[in-house]
C-alpha cells in the first residue's frame, strides 16, 4: 500500500446519468497530471480488470481508488480519482458515507439544468444503444421519441433533486465545484480553467481532439411523445419548468 501523504490528491466526479461525467472525465484525462480511472463501482468498466473488486468493502474500495489505483500515464499523476453515478450509490449502501470521510477529497458535481432532458436522453441512449457523439461521427439516425410515464418522471425529478441536495450538504464548500452539462458542452475550455485550478494543477488548453456533441438536436415536445400530457401534469408544480420548448436542448 502507498502511504497515503506519498499518493495523488484524491478526487471523485459525482452525477446522475446522461449529465455528462463520461465526457468530463475524458477530458480530464488529457491533462498529465490527473488520472481519472473510470467507474470505481461498474463491474464492467474496462479501467479495472479486477471484476472481484466489488466484493470487497467500502473502505477498500476506496483504497483501491486511492492508494493503489492503476497506472496509465507515464507522466508524473498530481491528482487521481474516479467516477460514480447516482444509482451506484443505491446499488452499495454506505458508500456515500464512507466516500464523505475520505480525506482532502475534492468532489466535482456535474449537474442538467433540465432533469427532464436527462431522462429522455437516458431512455433514447438505452432504446437505441447509442451512449456518445462527438465531432467526428459521420451523421447518425437521431435517437427515437420516447414516451415517458408520469411516475416515472416524478421518481427521476426527485432522486435529481435529493441527491444534489445530499451531495451539497455532505462536502465542504471549499471541496467542492459544481459543474453545468451545458457549460461543459458549450464551452468546455472556459469550463476546464475553473476546474484546473479547482484541482490544483498547471492550465492547459484542449486539443484540437473530436468533441462531444448533442445526440438530440430537436426539442423536448418533438422528442417525447406525451409531451403535452406530462406538461399538463407537472403545470402547477416545482417541476413545471422543464417543460418550457425554449430551454436547450440535449
Amino acid at each position: 500500500m502507498i502511504h497515503p501523504a506519498l499518493s495523488p490528491e484524491p478526487f471523485v466526479i459525482l452525477g446522475m446519468p446522461r449529465t455528462g461525467t463520461h465526457y468530463l472525465e475524458a477530458l480530464l484525462n488529457k491533462h498529465p497530471n490527473v488520472l481519472s480511472n473510470g467507474e470505481l463501482l461498474n463491474q464492467y468498466d474496462a479501467n479495472w480488470p479486477d471484476k472481484s473488486r466489488l466484493l470487497r468493502s467500502n473502505r477498500e474500495l476506496l483504497e483501491l481508488a486511492y492508494l493503489r489505483c492503476p497506472a496509465r500515464k507515464e507522466t508524473k499523476v498530481t491528482h487521481v480519482g474516479c467516477k460514480i453515478n447516482e444509482p451506484q450509490f443505491r446499488e452499495r449502501p454506505g458508500f456515500f458515507s464512507e466516500l464523505v470521510r475520505w480525506p482532502g477529497l475534492k468532489v466535482m458535481l456535474v449537474v442538467r439544468r433540465n432533469a427532464l432532458e436527462a431522462l429522455r436522453s437516458l431512455v433514447q441512449a438505452r432504446q437505441s444503444g447509442q451512449w456518445l457523439k462527438f465531432s467526428s461521427d459521420k451523421d447518425t439516425v437521431p435517437p427515437p421519441r420516447v414516451t415517458l410515464s408520469i411516475a416515472d418522471c416524478e421518481a427521476y425529478f426527485k432522486t435529481t433533486e435529493d441527491f444534489h441536495t445530499r451531495v451539497t450538504r455532505s462536502f465542504a464548500s471549499s471541496n467542492m465545484l459544481e459543474i453545468e452539462y451545458e457549460g461543459l458542452l458549450g464551452g468546455p475550455d472556459k469550463c476546464l480553467s475553473t476546474i484546473w485550478d479547482f484541482l490544483g494543477v498547471p492550465s492547459r488548453q484542449l486539443s484540437g481532439d473530436a468533441m462531444l456533441q448533442r445526440q438530440e438536436q430537436r426539442s423536448l415536445d418533438q422528442t417525447v411523445e406525451n409531451f403535452q400530457e406530462l406538461r399538463r401534469h407537472f403545470a402547477d408544480g416545482p417541476y413545471a419548468g422543464f417543460f418550457d420548448v425554449g430551454g436547450i436542448l440535449d
